[in-house]
């Protein structure tokens, strides 16, 4: 089989990869194998080394990066430079803090010494998705490599330019083959993959339905997993909050990688005193905002990562449609192209609050107080963030424990950073991502006690 990559810009297929045969995943995954015998043995200073020398390549190599990213999935060349550069950052990170994170932990009882180590478990199996290629590995691949893992990457079929990138750029560092290991392969291979017995846990970024399917199989094997799923954000803008930096921030946030992120504001709640403002404001940056050519560095939005992406989101406006809601802006699609949207009169049930929207749709709805815009947030089964715009901190943080989502940002865009947890509840999986709670999701947290 072949797994190809299709340019959303122009229609046109720029790659082909030959999927990997039974044989040859089989010797891959017993190259990994045999890496980790090495790896995990390196001073945790040997590996800082190697992820950090990592994080330099990538920066030297950004644009050329960056252009493989926009060409596989169609973001932004800007926003691609960003995504490789943010990879840099988190390798820079966590070789300089992870080894802190790693420390043996004396832990005082009736023993002449009795403490925790945090011992790497083998190869981990990383499925990863197409929207964000080269974050989403790094942000789960370099903790797992720098507490003394093997990777396996399964990248999404589209951008296997990238997952053989990544594997490259791993090796210049230094790092033995093996160590980072790119299998290229559809979904069918997936549960073998997770059968190896190598293969000690896995972590997936990816749909609810790929979650579940990789929680039951994996589930089987009795091997760990760390799911990171979609996500429909709320955004509250109370009655208080500073409206320029609210339709600013929001913006951005829904109509970044043209809206297809896990953790953009899908919802937006406004106090209803301030509603009529904020639909004015929102609706003038969605008629200026560029989009063309994603190659082009003064381009703000290119197309989704391709057609069927572009027709499901068409399926979500429509379908809302009929049920009531009003397009503001809009709402057409034109090959893999979805035109940045404003929808009003939305209620719960329509396709666009209920379910994930993976496009520059924004929803707005009014609520006339703070009661009813928490009820309307909690109206949904995913969980992975919320974000509140008010000027009285005090009054945010009271409503904090309202939200049972894995992140909750006040006067800002949910976004991940190595140095805080990332992960969600409900269907948006569990399991956290990132700082020091991300590098002991793949680790034995052993006791030894010694009389």
């Amino acid at each position: 089989m072949k797994l190809k990559s299709i340019n959303p810009y122009t229609g046109k297929c720029i790659a082909t990869v030959s999927e990997f045969s039974d044989k040859q995943i089989q010797e891959a995954i017993h190259q990994s194998e045999k890496a980790f015998h090495h790896w995990s043995h390196l001073a945790i200073a040997r590996r800082a080394d190697l992820i950090m020398e990592t994080g330099r390549i990538l920066l030297a190599n950004k644009e050329m990066c960056a252009r493989t990213i926009t060409s596989e999935m169609g973001k932004p060349i800007r926003e691609s430079i960003a995504e490789v550069e943010k990879c840099a950052w988190v390798c820079s990170w966590y070789a300089e803090n992870g080894p802190d994170f790693l420390r043996d932990e004396g832990i005082l009882t009736d023993a002449t010494r009795s403490y925790v180590r945090y011992a790497p478990l083998g190869s981990i199996l990383a499925i990863m998705p197409w929207n964000f290629p080269f974050w989403q590995v790094f942000r789960c691949a370099v903790p797992t490599l720098l507490a003394g893992n093997c990777v396996i990457l399964k990248h999404a079929s589209n951008v296997q330019q990238c997952a053989a990138l990544m594997e490259d750029i791993f090796l210049q560092a230094g790092c033995s083959e093996g160590v980072f290991k790119n299998i290229p392969a559809g979904s069918a291979k997936v549960p073998g993959l997770i059968a190896a017995p190598c293969v000690k846990a896995v972590t997936l970024t990816g749909s609810e339905e790929a979650g579940s399917d990789v929680a039951a199989l994996a589930g089987r094997q009795l091997k760990k997993t760390v799911l990171e799923l979609g996500g429909s954000n709320p955004f509250l803008v109370l009655d208080d909050a500073d409206l320029s930096s609210a339709v600013e921030t929001g913006f951005r946030s829904r109509m970044q990688n043209a809206g297809q992120s896990c953790i953009a504001a899908k919802r937006f709640i406004v106090h209803e005193k301030v509603y009529d403002a904020f639909v004015e404001m929102f609706l003038q940056k969605a008629q200026k905002i560029i989009v063309s050519d994603p190659m082009n560095p003064g381009t703000e939005m290119g197309p989704l990562a391709g057609t069927a992406h572009a027709v499901n989101v068409e399926r979500q406006v429509t379908a809302s449609q009929y049920m009531g809601a009003t397009v503001l802006y809009g709402g057409h699609r034109q090959g893999a192209f979805f035109e940045p949207t404003v929808m009003i009169n939305v209620t719960p049930e329509m396709p666009v609050f209920r379910e994930e929207v993976f496009g520059p749709v924004a929803v707005i709805t009014k609520a006339p107080d703070e009661e009813k815009m928490m009820e309307l947030a909690g109206c949904s089964a995913f969980g992975l963030g919320a974000t509140i715009f008010t000027s009285d901190l005090k009054r945010a943080e009271r409503m904090i424990p309202g939200f049972g989502d894995g992140a909750v940002f006040i006067n800002e865009m949910v976004k991940s950073d190595p140095r805080l947890p990332f992960g969600g509840t409900g269907k948006s999986g569990y399991g956290r991502e990132l700082s020091w709670h991300g590098i002991r999701e793949f680790v034995n947290v052993q006791t030894i006690y010694i009389r």
